[in-house]
């Protein structure tokens, strides 16, 4: 199957769902959990089993002992407590942004000298950083609508989906070289071949984890929902960007370097 004669259709889908997603963050912002702007955060299951979640700013002790001495007086169970200071937050923003810098470049560099050439590192940089934009976009929209919030969780879950992306790349990518080794042709053959290779393991891979999701979605308690909400995104965007994202960038790069040293020739 010709997968890449509709690549700039791939590419335009992915702007218009990033483009949202910008729009988004820019009109709503993100919902900041107390990870990041400081409070504290109680769970109590009540006698007629309901679990209530409530959240507030940062508190004295004599605040919380009477938040507690309430909550008892209802004879409702605490499940839960946790505080965190708000010099936390900046910090672990820092250390996020860091992270992600850092892992982003190794990523670059490991994957060019595998498959030396820097296009293809830098195509998977790319579709990395088409998966973060995707999912933080998703949670300015679901901010808005659904109070979602990014804390902690929501910075594991972007770190964990990275990987998952780049994993699912290089699956693909790993193909082109074969094909490259074993048959040869244009970029644009051995990306077409690399992809039906590819496409029914990957989809079979992430349609497992898409169920075992929506499980932990629909079953889940309320501390890991969003959490859960995050990875569905990002394994469903994961799922696309390597072989219509990465792939494509590859190809159309591919093909502008071709033009570029007709030009010069």
């Amino acid at each position: 199957m010709n997968w890449m004669k509709y690549r700039w259709l791939y590419l335009l889908i992915s702007g218009i769902v990033i483009g949202v997603g910008i729009f988004s963050l820019f009109k709503w912002g993100l919902r900041i959990g107390i990870d990041f702007s400081g409070g504290a955060v109680f769970e109590y299951r009540f006698p007629s089993g309901e679990v209530k979640t409530l959240k507030y700013p940062p508190l004295a002790e004599g605040e919380i002992e009477k938040i507690r001495q309430d909550f008892k007086n209802r004879k409702a169970e605490e499940v839960r407590f946790e505080t965190v200071g708000p010099s936390v937050g900046p910090e672990l923003i820092k250390k996020t942004f860091y992270a992600i810098a850092v892992a982003s470049g190794l990523i670059l560099l490991w994957v060019a000298y595998q498959f030396k050439s820097i296009k293809f590192g830098a195509s998977a940089v790319l579709a990395m950083v088409h998966d973060s934009l995707v999912l933080v976009g998703s949670f300015a929209l679901l901010g808005h609508f659904f109070q979602a919030e990014v804390d902690f969780l929501f910075v594991t879950a972007i770190l964990t989906i990275l990987s998952f992306s780049v994993h699912d790349t290089i699956v693909v990518y790993d193909r082109v070289r074969e094909t490259r080794k074993k048959i040869g042709g244009s970029m644009t053959e051995m990306a077409n071949m690399a992809i039906s290779q590819t496409m029914v393991r990957s989809l079979n891979n992430s349609f497992t984890i898409i169920f075992m999701l929506t499980a932990l979605i629909l079953l889940g308690g309320s501390s890991i929902k969003w959490f859960a909400v995050a990875l569905l995104i990002g394994t469903i965007s994961g799922t696309y960007s390597s072989p219509f994202v990465a792939v494509s960038l590859l190809v159309t790069w591919d093909q502008i370097e071709k033009k570029i040293k007709k030009i010069k020739n």
